[in-house]
């Protein structure tokens, strides 16, 4: 999803995956001795204009690593490298339904981060599976042309919204 996601940004946004599964749980103890890991992400986050989240669901919510990279991102309090910077949610899933319990919890954490989040079109991806071919590209015109759509929608949200002094 990445892949095709940085391909069809291309003249629209320049898209970057800032890698989670590296990450040491957020625990406020080590503030004290901040983990590389932990300086890395925040340094990324912290550069970069924008963040489009991009989550697959797990029990209505979001993975347990995505909410870990959040808390690293968003701590300690007062250090937020994510406040006022746009934000767009895609969730996916590979069934027919979900998808949308991630998209909206995530949106819930947004609001605290103050991340003015992307409102439409909202980005539910359905049988992700049955969407690429066994290389990863994307091989459903219709989803092709709704992402297109989406990523534009984006660009002109970060455009709207982006910080003006840091």
């Amino acid at each position: 999803m990445a892949n095709a996601l940085r391909e069809l940004a291309q003249g629209s946004l320049a898209l970057e995956i800032v890698e989670i599964g590296d990450l040491p749980l957020y625990n406020e103890d080590l503030e004290a001795n901040v983990p590389a890991a932990w300086a890395r992400f925040r340094e990324r986050i912290r550069k970069a204009e924008a963040v489009l989240f991009v989550t697959p669901e797990y029990n209505r919510s979001v993975p347990g690593l995505l909410k870990n990279a959040i808390d690293v991102g968003s701590r300690p309090y007062g250090k937020s490298v994510y406040s006022k910077k746009p934000a767009a949610i895609m969730s996916v899933t590979p069934g027919a339904l979900g998808a949308f319990g991630a998209n909206h919890h995530l949106r819930q954490s947004l609001v605290f981060l103050d991340m003015p989040a992307l409102q439409q079109p909202e980005a539910y991806i359905a049988n992700a599976g049955k969407l690429f071919d066994e290389n990863g590209a994307l091989t459903n015109d219709d989803t092709r042309a709704f992402l297109v759509k989406y990523i534009q929608a984006f660009a002109v949200w970060i455009e709207t919204h982006a910080i003006r002094a840091t």
